[in-house]
């Protein structure tokens, strides 16, 4: 899907390629989401952006990745930019633009891709939206993306929280829960779980949320929103507890209950934060929509 960022019309297939192209590539040139307003709601409507990926069984992030990118407001010109964990094993077959920066730098590539977009194309929106995990913007990637948000870079971060290094075999992060037995944590994690939508929102976010892929509806509606109040206000954040099975040993069939459960319990619960300019814009938004 090279160039999709210039025009929808690039997407096209040339006349006389048609029925030698890959099904995969006509039925989303034919059937994708490319210049359609659509919703999660649609799903099954419409050929995805992911379909196929290499994560875990029951893995969820591969479904909150497959409902964020479902619920991008205009996915033929936004760039997707990520770092090593999980999540970046799963990109090679996403079909949108996207860039995998070295680990922990991936708000600094951001924040130059941005601005590089807004002179490039000056009439044109162009959302950038970081995606990673709990080492690339919780721990080792914190200062660059801290530092973006202070500055007031115009993007979306989103964090998929799956409360260990996953990647790399389940080492304790700082987003695991205090007292998680974990490989470096033989005797469970000796401090609480990094308060990131605190520090998010202390560092000059407009709008900040915490949730998971159990409501997909109200995951979908935030990751819209998040983007929409980037493209005018500034940094905003979202943190999606991603329950990993293989790490923390449950059973891929449970991993939308021990999202529910976790969020009910308090350990991991659903926040939201607007400031007040944030929640002004939303309303225009929504008088805007009626």
């Amino acid at each position: 899907m090279g160039g999709c960022q210039m025009s929808t019309n690039i997407v096209k297939i040339s006349p006389g390629f048609e029925k030698i192209m890959p099904k995969d590539y006509q039925d989303l040139v034919n059937n994708g989401p490319y210049g359609r307003k659509l919703a999660l709601s649609d799903l099954g409507s419409f050929k995805e952006l992911i379909e196929e990926h290499p994560l875990c069984a029951g893995c969820g992030l591969a479904l909150s990745q497959r409902l964020i990118l479902a619920s991008l407001p205009d996915p033929e010109d936004t760039v997707i930019v990520g770092t090593t964990g999980c999540s970046s094993l799963s990109f090679a077959q996403v079909a949108i633009h996207n860039i995998h920066s070295l680990f922990g730098n991936q708000n600094a590539v951001a924040t130059g891709l941005k601005r590089a977009l807004k002179i490039r194309f000056p009439d044109k929106t162009k959302d950038v939206v970081v995606m990673g995990g709990d080492g690339g913007i919780g721990d080792i990637g914190l200062g660059m993306v801290m530092h973006s948000w202070f500055r007031g870079e115009k993007f979306t971060t989103i964090m998929f929280d799956n409360e260990a290094y996953a990647n790399t075999g389940g080492q304790e992060s700082g987003m695991s829960q205090e007292g998680a037995v974990l490989y470096m944590a033989p005797t469970g994690k000796k401090f609480p779980k990094l308060s990131l939508p605190e520090i998010a929102r202390a560092s000059g976010c407009v709008y900040v949320a915490a949730v998971n892929p159990a409501n997909s509806r109200r995951l979908g509606k935030m990751v819209k929103q998040a983007i929409l109040i980037a493209r005018e206000l500034g940094p905003t954040y979202i943190q999606v507890y991603c329950p990993c099975p293989t790490n923390y040993k449950f059973k891929p069939a449970e991993t939308l209950k021990r999202a529910k459960e976790k969020e009910k319990d308090g350990s991991c619960p659903v926040k939201e934060y607007f400031s007040p300019e944030a929640k002004e814009f939303v309303e225009r938004l929504k008088e805007v929509t009626r």
